[in-house]
């Protein structure tokens, strides 16, 4: 018998003979498929787990005729609670699973160190309820955008919908595609960028190219415009990586205009010969990225989904001066 979950409910079970011997995090994941294990560990690692009335470890081996006391979430404590805050949500689809949205630049994903108000976790809660694995502080975010990358994101508001989306982006079987405006005017119409990216040896709020260490990242790209010295490129990401885009895009020589982290930023933009067009990306006050199209399975139907979303006004605004000035002569 399984156990769906339920906020602040507290459930028991007893151990069978044929159960004698699994891990506590082990069983505890065939009685309660809706929460990941890693999710249980948490649990039982604060105590919220009891067997036979005392605390356990997720490796003890249950046996015969124990009793085993769960207490499901009981919601962050008063200094953790996310407080929904009402703002506007480019909602591009919804159902009692998931939801997903057009996130606009410079909005912050989920709280964090620096960004704990404001965020869209925040401006979700006020529409609707979302899945409670990643709380207290990420409650249904299965994946993320930065802060100043827009685009399509999926959140999970369902625990079944939160596992099989986790698992989908896993396995690789989540297609990602984003737009970025670049600087410079690659030899080749196409090509592919496969590396070990890890936390900068110097930096550690940046991510590099490594050699020797570090997790593997493709990133596929091609050309669609050209305007001489900046190029819009369309990326589809194999690995979802931290900065993984704008790390690859830079490492070989074409930094995403706006990005000031990975070399894209206004001194790079000074050193356009174009006048009218250096000034045009000396305009970009973040970086020109956004995540244009996502593909997955619906997490509950198996139905495949496309969603796709507009670039924002920013963005489409730069294209077009690019557009405009395609043919600009260098100053003399």
């Amino acid at each position: 018998m399984t156990e769906k979950i339920t906020p602040n409910a507290e459930s028991a079970f007893r151990v069978s003979e044929e159960q004698s011997g699994q891990r506590l995090d082990l069983f505890l994941s065939t009685k309660i498929p809706d929460i990941s294990r890693s999710h249980l560990k948490r649990m039982i690692k604060e105590n919220r787990v009891v067997v036979n009335g005392a605390p356990a470890k997720p490796s003890h081996e249950v046996r015969a005729g124990d009793r085993i006391r769960v207490r499901m979430e009981e919601g962050p404590g008063p200094d953790e609670a996310l407080k929904p805050v009402q703002m506007p949500l480019d909602i591009l689809l919804e159902d009692q699973e998931l939801i997903v949205v057009n996130k606009p630049p410079g909005l912050v994903v989920h709280p964090g160190a620096g960004n704990m108000e404001g965020t869209l976790v925040h401006g979700l809660l006020a529409h609707s309820k979302l899945a409670l694995q990643g709380a207290p502080l990420r409650p249904g975010i299965v994946h993320r955008l930065d802060k100043d990358t827009s685009g399509v994101l999926v959140v999970a508001k369902s625990e079944r919908a939160y596992l099989n989306l986790i698992r989908q982006f896993k396995d690789r079987e989540v297609k990602k595609e984003y737009l970025a405006i670049v600087y410079g005017r690659p030899e080749k119409r196409e090509g592919e960028i496969s590396c070990l990216l890890g936390r900068h040896p110097t930096d550690r709020k940046k991510m590099a190219v490594l050699s020797g260490r570090g997790r593997q990242a493709l990133s596929r790209w091609r050309v669609i415009k050209e305007w001489g010295e900046a190029s819009l490129f369309s990326v589809r990401i194999e690995t979802g990586r931290t900065h993984q885009i704008r790390v690859h895009l830079s490492h070989i020589g074409h930094p995403v205009v706006g990005d000031e982290v990975y070399g894209g930023g206004k001194k790079r933009a000074k050193n356009i010969k174009c006048g009218p067009v250096r000034d045009a990306l000396l305009c970009a006050n973040r970086q020109m990225l956004h995540a244009a199209r996502l593909e997955f399975n619906h997490p509950v139907t198996g139905d495949p989904i496309l969603a796709m979303a507009p670039p924002p006004p920013d963005f489409k605004q730069l294209e077009e001066q690019l557009d405009f000035l395609s043919h600009c002569s260098p100053d003399p």
